[in-house]
């Protein structure tokens, strides 16, 4: 009985052993007796080469097109603070500017970039969010309340 016991368990234990063995280069071991264990050469991933950047080359701006931002798109820093008044924040990056206005029922971005190589920076984009949670608001809702100011 100890013996079957024994011989049932012998395969498992088989299993938890970790085989060192290595298989040669050619594919499955041949276990002939002057064969070397095969050693395996690791390459790195392939690279991809590094992107184009063509200096000088200009790119225009996508432009929102939306009812209700008509008079904030298309226009410059100083029109943007006749209409609003002074920024809250007013960021720089590259040639690209953001300017932030805020009020009690929302938060205004508005995004400027040239529309022409050298070009002054005019408004392309604006976003907005409530003042209390920054949920999304509609944009021509703020942009409204926020000219009332």
């Amino acid at each position: 009985m100890t013996r079957l016991i024994v011989l049932a368990i012998l395969p498992l234990l088989g299993a938890c052993v970790a085989s060192t063995q290595t298989a040669p280069a050619g594919g499955t071991n041949t276990g002939s007796a002057g064969s070397q264990p095969a050693t395996r050469s690791v390459s790195p991933p392939p690279t991809r080469p590094a992107p184009t950047i063509t200096r000088g080359t200009f790119r225009p701006p996508r432009v929102m097109n939306l009812p209700g931002v008509e008079g904030v798109i298309g226009a410059n820093v100083a029109d943007l603070q006749r209409l609003f008044g002074t920024a809250r924040l007013d960021i720089f990056e590259g040639d690209a500017r953001k300017l932030q206005f805020a009020g009690e029922p929302c938060v205004l971005d508005v995004y400027l970039y040239p529309m022409r190589e050298g070009g002054e920076p005019a408004a392309t984009y604006v976003d907005a969010r409530r003042a209390s949670d920054g949920l999304d608001v509609d944009r021509a809702s703020c942009v409204a309340a926020l000219r009332r100011r």
